[in-house]
């Protein structure tokens, strides 16, 4: 009404007013304009960050990883996390840092049966409810975890790991974003590591046992030489008359050790490490018995040699050995091997003077 009233009234002041709304009108749809295309390309924009975060994560994928340790051992750990009711990556509600109350079993109808070859283990937790890290899952069902060990070799093992779960009332399959997987193999590397480090613990225990022993039996001092057995090797060898082949009794009193078995090689090969036993499992105990005899057993030269009470040309003589006598080598120094005889008797030969068994 304003606008009328001066535009009728004031010809002069109505054609100014239109000439002013003229100027100000495009400087406005401008800005408006400007403002219009901002708020579309923020709507457009906020979408793609979400799809381009999401496609990120692979749902379904799995865990495949090579561990670089016998079959044997990596089994009988993957049994043991597979029976610890515990399923780590997931949680229900948020409310917990794991999920508990699963249940190892043989098998489950979560995974089609498994038909590659290797070992097998099942973890199974019923009436979960709205499992995290699995795709588009939010009602109550079974949530499964599968491990799969298969050999590579003596000295290598493939672990597989994979989650599934399932709806109860519409039976959907929620593949897992590889949360548990992960969570799940940390588990059994922690697991593999802590025994490892126990087998080297004992390993090294027992060879500062034995050289202890040995020395005590030969009256030597802390720089002689004195070769080892490997822990796995002595504890799987003792005697049923209740004498180790470490060279001490079981009742902690220190014997004469008859068992030829019981020692390396010479002075020049490398102690075994403490999963030797485990290298070759389908070596039987015969045979690796028969190897060690073949390492550590010597035969006496012609035309025959004396042992010696110490490592001296000078020392008394205790007996004389006929040629092709064995004797079981305790202790190796330069010059000379500490032997045990079959009759139990200790002993100093020049290393010259012994060969190996053929």
């Amino acid at each position: 009404m304003i606008w009328e009233k001066n535009f009728r009234g004031k010809g002069s002041n109505g054609w100014f007013a239109l000439h002013r709304i003229e100027l100000y009108l495009p400087c406005y749809l401008r800005v408006a304009a400007a403002f219009l295309l901002l708020l579309l390309l923020t709507a457009a924009a906020i979408p793609a960050q979400g799809r381009e975060k999401k496609d990120v994560l692979q749902y379904g994928a799995g865990l495949i990883v090579n561990v670089p340790l016998p079959e044997p051992e990596v089994a009988q750990v993957v049994e043991d996390v597979a029976q610890n009711t515990i399923i780590r990556g997931s949680k229900e509600y948020n409310k917990d840092e794991y999920i508990t109350g699963a249940v190892a079993a043989t098998s489950t109808p979560v995974f089609p049966a498994w038909t590659e070859g290797g070992k097998v283990f099942y973890k199974v937790r019923k009436q979960a409810l709205d499992p995290r890290n699995f795709k588009d899952s939010g009602d109550v069902g079974t949530l499964a975890v599968r491990y799969v060990v298969q050999p590579q070799g003596d000295k290598n093992t493939v672990l597989r790991i994979d989650a599934l779960f399932v709806e109860d009332f519409r039976h959907g399959v929620h593949p897992s974003n590889g949360s548990v997987e992960s969570a799940e193999y940390k588990d059994i590397q922690d697991r593999l590591e802590a025994a490892e480090l126990v087998k080297k613990e004992t390993a090294e225990a027992l060879q500062a046992k034995q050289e202890r022993l040995a020395k005590q039996n030969f009256g030597l001092g802390s720089d002689t030489v004195v070769l080892s057995t490997p822990p796995a090797t002595a504890k799987s060898l003792e005697g049923t008359n209740g004498e180790s082949t470490t060279g001490e009794s079981t009742n902690g009193q220190a014997a004469p050790t008859s068992a030829p078995q019981s020692f390396p090689a010479s002075p020049t090969s490398a102690t075994p490490q403490p999963s030797a036993a485990f290298e070759q499992p389908a070596e039987s105990l015969e045979q690796h018995v028969a190897e060690l005899r073949r390492q550590v057993e010597r035969l006496v030269k012609q035309p025959g040699a004396p042992l010696k009470s110490a490592p001296f040309h000078t020392a008394s003589t205790l007996k004389s050995l006929e040629p092709g006598v064995e004797v079981l080598i305790l202790i190796s120094t330069p010059y000379w091997y500490g032997v045990e005889t079959h009759d139990g008797q200790h002993g100093w030969i020049r290393r010259d003077q012994l060969e190996q068994v053929p």
